[in-house]
């Protein structure tokens, strides 16, 4: 009979048999590919994360591999995430504390046309760790610093922006607000839009370019005009020949050097005839356009000319490669120093370096930097005053744990950054205090700030008169904001120094009479003393 049923002659089979054998191998393919992934583990980019082009994008308070120079600061983030949750679902000792959570939206791996370098992605990520930590020292809410990378040319935000307004709607540990934000760019404009649209709360540390604004994002560095205005006192001083020369990047989208060259003529065209004295290159950030940094015209012209007073429209990853040309030409005949002015959060230590300050001797050159930060003021031998100092004991604390790389302060980016975090920390604290009667409810009980709740505390206005009420007592300064629709949410009365490098001038300490502030409305006596 056994014989007799296998010489039978099958019936084909009707759509339930195929459908079924489809099942099953599906079936079988996903089971595959389950058991695949666990024996491979998470991958390079943990669980939150997901890789596109070649970055880890998305949102996460855990480590993922990044590159090498930043993985330990990446990790000991995590470890601080990792202790504020525990002390909220499983604490040690003592009551359960909340918490909130803080994104850092930036790149997290770089390469040579990234606008934002491993270096500058080290000191940022310092900077807001420190300020992480300092946050977590005191009482009510603590604070998670979600990592949200979004690419290394800033273009993969849109993933990261919709997982940012998904965990804004979390009632338990809500996300209040988003900083980092490295540069200007066309792609970081439509970011700051779309987290506008979300009603995020976003602090960009380092923006300088005066038209990168949205009703949500605010802006504790200076911006490009203000940084002009600065240059323009010093030059009023100091108004040498009047021999002038615009330097400028000639890639449209990047919107910082666009910026920076209109602000520029703008304030100094007519007395320093920019039109008929400059000379245009292609920076090396943003997508290929041909070989970038060719100053031979620039630097010839300067020559030729007897100029005294460059405007460097430019980023500062550029600036050496004209330093080095410029070196090349040598004096060129002129009796008197060639001032170098540019704009930027800090001396970037690359500027400082050897090979140089040597190029700027041989060229017989200085720069002048409007800055938002001032070496002098952790290189005196005064004690620094208030959160300057206490973000410099925390950041020592980083800097003896992991390589941060030679003179990490100077750049500004460390300070600028701690200074955005402790901006959206100082506005959780007060309205996490008024909103639970001081802290005395107990720690269930507890409301927990919104995002919205940040935001309408970040505008009420911490400067009337010649008072400064709730100002921002940064390591950058004390600076404050004017309330909603004024000002653009640009930082007033942040101190601005102009630097001469190499030179032992400085414009003082960050409170000082002589020290040029982002005055508001227009009035240079406006900031309270």
């Amino acid at each position: 009979m056994l014989f007799r049923l296998f010489r039978r002659h099958p019936r084909e089979w009707g759509p339930l048999e195929w459908l079924a054998v489809v099942g099953v191998g599906a079936l079988v393919a996903v089971a595959i590919t389950v058991v695949v992934n666990v024996a491979q583990g998470p991958g390079r980019c943990g669980d939150d994360l997901r890789e596109i082009g070649g970055d880890c994008v998305g949102v996460t308070a855990e480590a993922f591999e990044a590159d090498p120079g930043i993985e330990s600061l990446i990790g000991a983030v995590a470890d601080e995430n990792a202790r504020v949750r525990q002390d909220w679902e499983d604490p040690p000792s003592g009551p359960k504390i909340p918490y909130v959570r803080i994104a850092l939206m930036m790149p997290f791996t770089a390469d040579d046309h990234s606008a934002m370098t491993v270096d500058m992605i080290r000191r940022g990520l310092a900077g807001a760790l420190a300020a992480q930590r300092q946050a977590n020292r005191f009482g009510g809410p603590q604070y998670q610093l979600l990592l949200a990378p979004d690419g290394r040319n800033l273009d993969r935000w849109e993933p990261v922006v919709d997982r940012l307004a998904e965990l804004s709607k979390d009632t338990r540990a809500p996300l209040v607000g988003v900083t980092g934000i490295p540069s200007s760019t066309p792609e970081t404009r439509r970011a700051i839009a779309a987290l506008s649209k979300h009603s995020i709360p976003t602090v960009g540390p380092v923006i300088t370019a005066a038209n990168m604004n949205s009703p949500y994002f605010f802006k504790t560095s200076p911006n490009n005009d203000q940084f002009a205005r600065a240059l323009g006192l010093y030059l009023d001083k100091k108004p040498a020949g009047h021999r002038g020369f615009l330097v400028w990047d000639n890639r449209s989208e990047d919107v910082y050097s666009q910026n920076l060259r209109s602000v520029f003529e703008r304030h100094f065209g007519t007395a320093y005839d920019l039109t008929n004295h400059n000379s245009n290159f292609t920076g090396t950030s943003g997508t290929d356009k041909g070989i970038p940094q060719r100053f031979t015209d620039a630097v010839q012209k300067i020559c030729n000319e007897k100029s005294d007073t460059v405007f460097f429209a430019g980023r500062d990853q550029d600036l050496p490669a004209f330093m080095e040309r410029m070196a090349q030409e040598g004096s060129c005949g002129r009796t008197s120093t060639l001032r170098i002015l540019k704009v930027g959060i800090g001396l970037e230590p690359t500027l400082t370096a050897d090979a140089p300050t040597r190029w700027l001797d041989e060229a017989r050159a200085t720069i002048v930097d409007a800055s938002s930060v001032d070496p002098a003021w952790w290189a005196g031998k005064s004690n620094p005053k208030k959160a300057l100092g206490r973000f410099l004991d925390r950041f020592e604390e980083i800097r003896k744990q992991h390589k941060l790389g030679g003179k990490p302060l100077d750049d500004g980016y460390a300070v600028m950054y701690h200074d955005a975090f402790a901006l959206l920390a100082g506005a959780v604290d007060r309205t996490f205090a008024e909103i639970n009667e001081g802290g005395k409810k107990a720690p269930e009980a507890m409301s927990i700030p919104t995002k919205d709740d940040v935001y309408n505390t970040l505008i009420i206005p911490s400067i009337a008169g010649d008072s400064c009420s709730s100002c921002l007592v940064g390591a950058g300064g004390t600076y404050g904001f004017e309330g909603p629709g004024k000002n653009d949410q640009w930082a007033v009365c942040k101190p601005v120094p102009v630097v001469e490098y190499p030179s032992s001038a400085r414009s003082g300490a960050p409170g000082a009479a002589t020290l040029y502030r982002t005055y508001r409305s227009g009035s240079e006596s406006a900031c309270p003393s």
